[in-house]
């Protein structure tokens, strides 16, 4: 199985996000999924605070067996942000020209509830991206599509969205990303393949 398109290596996804979204789970399944192409992958998981709400960020850099962990700035040919005001921490790393794909879902700390801090509008990140030379990308949680009466997985969801609408396409195919989800997830199976072609299939 083949990447289709013609990547510039090492193709960086910076990933960024807050405990308890599956963050993390997006990289794992984008490694095994390049893996499974024959495709060397560097996967680069960091945790902020370990309740559900902390920072949490990733890095992955496919196409090259020996290469560092950090993505400079300026370097990242996609970001995958899934929390408003976190995204924001990953702009410096967009490089001109990338994608920045943001799950427009807000966590609100107790500081910004108490009226105590300030919380970005939505404008504020795609300024900051349209200054970056950026394509911003947004969609909004309440178009996550339900499987059998509940919300699909909005992490999954959200990968399937990113397989066609960013560069990542052009990394790893669709199968690809399907056989890496059947190999993860023994159970709930289904659940996460309908997620990733709910997201594969959404008209934004």
């Amino acid at each position: 199985m083949q990447a289709i398109g013609n990547p510039e290596y090492p193709y960086n996804i910076y990933l960024v996000g807050v405990g308890g979204q599956g963050i993390l789970t997006i990289g794992e399944i984008v490694s095994q999924a390049v893996n499974l192409q024959g495709i060397p992958v560097n996967f680069y998981p960091t945790k902020g605070m370990a309740q559900r709400g902390g920072f949490v960020k990733a890095q992955l850099r496919i196409g090259k067996d020996l290469v560092g962990p950090a993505i400079p700035e300026k370097g990242a040919h996609l970001v995958l942000a899934m929390e408003r005001s976190e995204s924001l921490k990953a702009v410096r790393y967009l490089k001109p020209g990338g994608d920045f794909l943001l799950w427009d879902y807000i966590w609100a700390p107790t500081a910004v509830m108490l009226g105590q801090a300030f919380y970005p509008e939505l404008e504020v990140v795609k300024e900051q991206v349209q200054t970056a030379q950026g394509k911003f990308i947004v969609v909004s949680p309440s178009l996550l599509a339900d499987f059998e009466g509940n919300p699909a997985p909005d992490n999954i969801f959200l990968l399937g969205i990113a397989l066609r609408r960013t560069s990542l396409g052009k990394v790893v195919t669709f199968s690809a990303v399907e056989e890496a989800l059947k190999n993860r997830f023994k159970r709930f199976t289904s659940r996460n393949l309908f997620a990733l072609k709910a997201g594969y299939n959404l008209e934004l």
